[in-house]
């Protein structure tokens, strides 16, 4: 299978370990075979892991590219359980990141990280005095 990826002039992807940054035009690249692909919108630094959340995502995303889950676990489970005695609410989303990690499949984890981080942000616009209505998966609303 052959994954269609096109590059703005100057946008960097990630393939595998390499970073790959686009010349000054338009690119499209056909990527055949496995490989972890992550483009420049949903790759985090260091620096820019600014939130727990983040940093979890963070965590993640160095599982999926270099495919070492157990080299990361002394990092991302003392982040976790400090996001949920932070914010137990969020178990539900920190179980679905940890099924996919389980499962093998890491890109899928990343998705799952990306809601825990808007769930993270809502909290914290709720703490700071914004009134949110959360929705859970069951569809039910309520104010954490």
């Amino acid at each position: 299978m052959t994954l269609k990826v096109e590059l703005r002039p100057g946008e960097r992807i990630i393939v595998g370990t390499a970073v790959i940054r686009n010349g000054e035009s338009r690119a499209r690249l056909h990527i055949e075979g496995e490989a972890p692909i992550l483009r420049e919108k949903d790759i985090l630094t260091p620096a820019t892991a600014d939130s727990p959340a983040k940093k979890i995502y963070l965590a993640v995303q160095l599982m999926y590219l270099t495919g070492d889950l157990s080299g990361h676990n002394a990092f991302y489970f003392p982040l976790v359980q400090e996001f949920l005695k932070a914010a137990p609410s969020a178990l539900p989303l920190i179980a679905e990141v940890n099924n996919r990690i389980l499962a093998g499949d890491l890109y899928k984890a990343l998705k799952a990280v990306r809601q825990l981080i808007t769930y993270e942000q809502e909290l914290i616009a709720h703490a700071a005095g914004g009134e949110r209505v959360f929705e859970d998966r069951a569809g039910d609303t309520f104010a954490p």
